[in-house]
């Protein structure tokens, strides 16, 4: 069952969201402030989140902020009473990735859970992955808190992997991801992989690049010495 997250103070109308969520076999938490929502999101996983924008004690713009910068790419869906175009904007600047104004059809908020669902944010602002931090705006990368020696297309695949971290990538969604339509040849993924390898076994970490036989690559962390 899919697992959502509605963060929302009026309680009459969360109460309806999460019922008719329910009828549509879609699991539906329900916050009724931001640091509650902050919480929540901390402790489980949510495919998409729904959040309010006034709401006490955190705002939904600012939930929403703080859950990009901490390199969260859960999909969000504002819903808000605002529906005005600074609105909207200061939504999708804050990191939203669609916007629903009330009075809304509940039919339309389902169908745009669902697609929402099934896809991770464009909107994140850095990707963690253990020991690594990829700034998505400086195109930096960071393992162990020292800066990454990496080109533009070392940077585009690097992301690309740790988007799909644990789950490994064939060599041609690579390929595409990095290179576009413009491809070089085979060789030139080997020696970027190569030198990508080389970068993150400069300082002892838990991430490690790893070949996956008759597939691709994936990058994956280590579980720490002692953890189950």
């Amino acid at each position: 069952m899919m697992n959502v997250l509605l963060v929302e103070d009026d309680l009459d109308l969360a109460t309806t969201i999460v019922d008719y969520l329910e009828i549509e076999a879609i699991q539906c938490d329900h916050a009724s402030n931001g640091l509650m929502g902050l919480n929540l999101i901390q402790s489980n996983h949510y495919q998409m989140i729904m959040l309010d924008i006034n709401m006490p004690k955190m705002d939904g713009l600012t939930l929403c902020n703080t859950l990009r910068e901490k390199g969260m790419d859960i999909p969000i869906l504002m819903l808000t009473a605002r529906d005005g175009l600074e609105n909207k904007l200061q939504g999708f600047k804050a990191g939203s990735d669609d916007y629903l104004v009330k009075p809304f059809d509940m039919q339309e908020l389902v169908a745009r859970v669902q697609v929402l669902a099934k896809r991770r944010s464009g909107e994140v602002k850095r990707l963690i992955l253990g020991d690594l931090t990829l700034d998505l705006t400086q195109h930096t990368a960071q393992l162990k808190q020292q800066t990454l020696k990496l080109s533009p297309i070392a940077f585009k695949l690097l992301e690309a992997l740790v988007r799909a971290s644990p789950q490994p990538l064939s060599r041609q969604h690579i390929m595409q991801a990095v290179w576009g339509d413009e491809q070089p040849d085979s060789n030139s993924l080997k020696v970027h992989i190569h030198h990508l390898r080389k970068q993150l076994d400069v300082n002892s970490s838990n991430i490690t690049l790893e070949t996956i036989s008759g597939i691709g690559f994936a990058i994956k962390e280590q579980p720490k010495e002692g953890s189950s």
